[in-house]
């Protein structure tokens, strides 16, 4: 019997049981075992941690044995082989020749929606991930890097070891959302078939980029799918989801927000793009090994819904660099160390804030943070415009409730609605809230209550830009 036979037996029993398909790593460990070889041979030819390695094929062997009712383990796999135990005869001639491959690199086109998918592993990966399976043509590149050690480690924590399945990376303009990704990425691209990199800046409907995504899948060997509707997403299933639940891929898509409507509360999608909303929807809640990854400065209500500790669904609320961030500001030539923490405190240690503040101390006043500091107001200069992208989508009744932050002198409470806003109490609560998704408020607790303000930037900002609400 050939392995590739024993293999769809195996696959299609513990479809049976669970419901899911073999993925490309348990069937490379089967492949690999059946070879005689060890975890740490199987995890250096097809680029994986010996760890996760390990872990996987624990799980795969616990699953094996309750499908076959009896003990099924890496020493035993072989001979239960040469038996011919993975079948529906007892037909005793195993194939096992080191040179066996199960490859779905084959001529063959069709669609896993329509057709039965068969056990598969994407062609090549006993080779590190090269263009045919890495596509970050649209991540930009990173020349420096600041501390996010314990940031790196919570996310890698998530998605290798808690299996996150939908994840949400937050944080206003300049903070760093997309730095941090290209080296999460970096880190942690050998534990996956196929990553791809998408920007949503220029708001692609859902129907153009699954079809971009797809093309990519095909180009990297997974089987090509029949033509699908272009309203596809609302009409019938979503194609992209069946390869996210047959390959172990992680999927980045940047500027999220871009698909959400201007002039409404966060979280609305733009008419034609509630699609976006049902694709986040299912990846969090269908059973999978990927990983769609979320840059974003507002939190999709998706995520607020269905986020929990103990769910595969997460967010990571992205805050300034604090102390780090002195760095960025000793590379511009900012030499008084005694200021600068003074300087990343007003600017929340955002790195993209500091690099344009940094500059303009430099132009106008020669290098001195004490002279810059000593100035009142603070001076925007060119961040200004920078702000001008998240405050331009934001509805006006948010737009008075930002002029009424800015314009108090302490953090507020919101147990009652300022009576110059004009505001039912119900609406109001949901602007604080959709304005705490856009990161554009501070919470600070204060015992069991808690208070909002603003930060000196966005402080400034609003009071250049907004006239304060009548009475103020």
């Amino acid at each position: 019997m050939e392995l590739e036979e024993s293999v769809k037996w195996i696959d299609d029993e513990i479809f049976a049981k669970t419901g899911k398909r073999l993925d490309s790593l348990q069937i490379s460990i089967l492949e690999a075992t059946s070879q005689g070889k060890k975890y740490p041979e199987i995890a250096e030819e097809y680029k994986f941690s010996n760890d996760h390695v390990r872990k996987a094929a624990w799980k795969l062997w616990k699953l094996l044995s309750e499908v076959l009712g009896e003990t099924v383990s890496q020493s035993n796999f072989r001979g239960l082989l040469q038996r011919g135990v993975f079948s529906n005869s007892n037909i005793n001639n195993i194939v096992n020749s080191k040179n066996s491959k199960i490859n779905v690199c084959s001529d063959r086109c069709h669609s896993p929606l329509t057709e039965e998918r068969s056990p598969a592993s994407p062609p090549n990966l006993q080779q590190t991930p090269t263009q045919s399976h890495l596509d970050l043509s649209d991540a930009p590149k990173i020349f420096t890097f600041y501390d996010r050690t314990s940031e790196l480690t919570t996310l890698k924590q998530w998605i290798l070891q808690e299996n996150t399945r939908l994840l949400a990376i937050l944080g206003i303009v300049g903070i760093g959302k997309t730095a941090l990704a290209v080296h999460l990425v970096e880190q942690i691209k050998h534990e996956f078939d196929f990553i791809i990199w998408r920007s949503l800046a220029t708001s692609p409907p859902l129907s153009i980029l699954q079809t971009n995504i797809i093309q990519f899948f095909c180009r990297g060997g997974a089987p090509v799918p029949a033509p699908f509707p272009e309203q596809g997403a609302t009409t019938g299933g979503l194609p992209l989801l069946d390869y996210l639940q047959k390959y172990r891929c992680l999927l980045i898509l940047d500027d999220v927000q871009m698909v959400n409507s201007s002039g409404q509360l966060a979280g609305n999608y733009q008419p034609g793009y509630e699609d976006y909303g049902t694709l986040f929807r299912q990846v969090g809640e269908l059973s999978h090994n990927s990983c769609l990854v979320l840059l974003s400065s507002e939190k999709p209500r998706e995520i607020a819904a269905l986020e929990g500790k103990n769910q595969p669904i997460r967010s990571l609320q992205l805050n300034g660099l604090g102390a780090a961030a002195g760095e960025i500001l000793r590379e511009k030539g900012l030499t008084e160390d005694a200021k600068l923490s003074e300087l990343i405190e007003q600017y929340r240690g955002n790195p993209l804030w500091l690099k344009i503040v940094a500059t303009m101390i430099q132009d106008l006043f020669n290098g001195s943070l004490s002279e810059f500091l000593s100035d009142d107001p603070l001076f925007l200069g060119d961040l200004e415009s920078l702000l001008h992208q998240p405050f331009n989508r934001l509805s006006e009744s948010e737009k008075q409730v930002m002029s009424w932050l800015a314009s108090a002198t302490a953090p507020v409470s919101i147990s009652k609605v300022p009576e110059n806003l004009q505001l039912s109490r119900s609406h109001f609560l949901k602007v604080m809230q959709s304005l705490g998704r856009r990161s554009l408020v501070e919470k600070i607790p204060e015992g069991d209550r808690t208070f909002f303000s603003l930060c000196p930037i966005l402080k400034e900002y609003v009071k250049t830009n907004y006239s304060r609400p009548n009475g103020e």
